[in-house]
């Protein structure tokens, strides 16, 4: 049995590290000459950076089990805190900090005791996080998480404080629009399991580093092949079965084909074959939003004095110190979830808004020397109420041809726990002879 994985990014390198592990033979074929998809490392100056500024949480059980089967330390990549968020508004401040109880007690004691809340509004918080663990973290029909938090009565400035960020930070989708649902099933992991699932993984060194590179040196270095520069122009099909996929000038034959594209390439590589139908009708229901990133370098020893900081009333919503994290003094990254109109500006306008924003906040800093500004149109899909049903399963109508990615249905917004989830998923169904 052979398998090709279309796709580099970290659900395509999931499933082929799988594979390999498990002494299937496995190709990669990535088109363009870099790996890591939607997380991977980039150019500022003499730095490398990541396309998009990423924290990772202790209930990212996928991740962390894929670093182990690279052989990789999670301290020689990750820093670990405890559950620890500062948020500033204007001269106000909130914080909220869990110490090392066990789950959820830890998180009853962070929200009762969190600083730049009201009493009515901790308990508040408290009488709904309760509420979540009795309604087992399911909702039937779905709805959005405001229209959930305004029947829970939570008041409005402490949905702007607390909820709103996290639901952001958690979906990359508006709380007007996001399903609570997929908002719950976070909350769950990281909340309710364990007390190091709320746990802080914040990279300490750049995404390529961090898994693309060494999953690759992994694959090869179990018999398996990854392909740079090869575009996969269709897959080829015969009597249900899948038998390969067509590339510029070659045909590769394989017995499984595993599609980890994202889902606006994953339809434009099936919506060709009738038999594929269903997934075409999921896949043309599901829409991508944007994630912004501004790195901004300082002159060295400019500080946030913390790893990060919420920012509350402004375009900008996170504020992360790279030289606290990576040891790149001076670099700031400033993040923007979702979609708004810092999308439609030029990059110079948006630029120095940003940075004027920061000034207010922090007013010792001094100008800035050097900026990049990422806009990832298509960052995640939309966690939208609802969309659970348009997400597709791993396996399809077609024999051997699967689908990976943070789109399918993993439960779990698009995050890099979701896509390596994804691939992890689809190997193991692949080895169970599943279809």
């Amino acid at each position: 049995m052979s398998a090709l994985v279309i796709g580099g990014g970290w659900a395509g390198l999931a499933a082929a590290v799988e594979l390999a592990r498990h002494g299937m033979p496995v190709t990669l074929l990535e088109a363009s000459r870099q790996l890591g998809g939607r997380a991977r490392a980039v150019r500022f100056g003499k730095h490398r950076m990541d396309n998009g500024q990423h924290l990772l949480l202790g209930a990212y059980r996928d991740v962390l089990a894929m670093l182990q089967t690279l052989g990789i330390n999670e301290r020689d990549v990750l820093r670990r805190s405890t559950l620890d968020l500062t948020y500033l508004d204007g001269a106000r401040s909130l914080h909220i900090h869990a110490p090392r109880l066990p789950a959820p007690l830890h998180l009853a004691w962070a929200l009762l005791n969190a600083r730049g809340l009201s009493l009515a509004q901790r308990i508040s918080a408290m009488r709904m996080a309760l509420g979540l663990r009795r309604a087992l973290f399911r909702l039937d029909p779905d709805i959005s998480v405001s229209d959930y938090l305004h029947a829970q009565h939570q008041d409005p400035a402490l949905v702007r404080a607390l909820w709103t960020p996290l639901c952001l930070a958690a979906l990359n989708t508006p709380p007007q629009q996001a399903s609570m649902n997929i908002f719950m099933r976070v909350l769950r992991d990281a909340f309710f399991a364990t007390r190091w699932s709320s746990d802080m993984l914040a990279p300490i060194v750049d995404l390529g580093t961090f898994l693309p590179e060494p999953a690759r040196e992994y694959i090869e270095s179990h018999g398996g092949s990854v392909c740079l520069g090869s575009r996969v122009l269709g897959i080829n099909l015969h009597a249900g079965k899948v038998r390969g996929v067509q590339l510029e000038h070659a045909t590769r034959l394989a017995d499984h084909v595993i599609v980890a594209t994202p889902p606006e390439a994953a339809l434009a590589l099936i919506q060709a074959h009738a038999e594929l139908l269903p997934q075409v009708e999921q896949l043309s229901r599901l829409w991508s939003l944007p994630i912004c990133t501004l790195y901004l370098r300082y002159p060295e020893g400019t500080t946030l004095g913390q790893d990060f900081v919420g920012l509350l009333g402004t375009t900008a919503q996170w504020v992360f110190d790279r030289g606290r994290l990576s040891g790149e003094s001076g670099i700031i990254a400033v993040v923007l979830s979702g979609p708004g109109a810092h999308m439609r500006e030029n990059a110079a306008t948006l630029t120095q808004r940003l940075v004027e924003e920061l000034r207010v906040h922090f007013p010792h800093w001094p100008a800035p020397l050097d900026s990049k500004l990422i806009r990832e149109r298509r960052a995640s899909f939309a966690a939208v109420v609802g969309v659970d049903k348009h997400r597709p399963a791993h396996a399809t109508n077609v024999s051997g041809l699967w689908l990976a990615g943070d789109y399918t249905a993993t439960g779990y917004p698009s995050t890099l726990e979701g896509a390596v989830r994804s691939g992890v998923e689809c190997a193991r169904l692949i080895l169970q002879g599943q279809n």
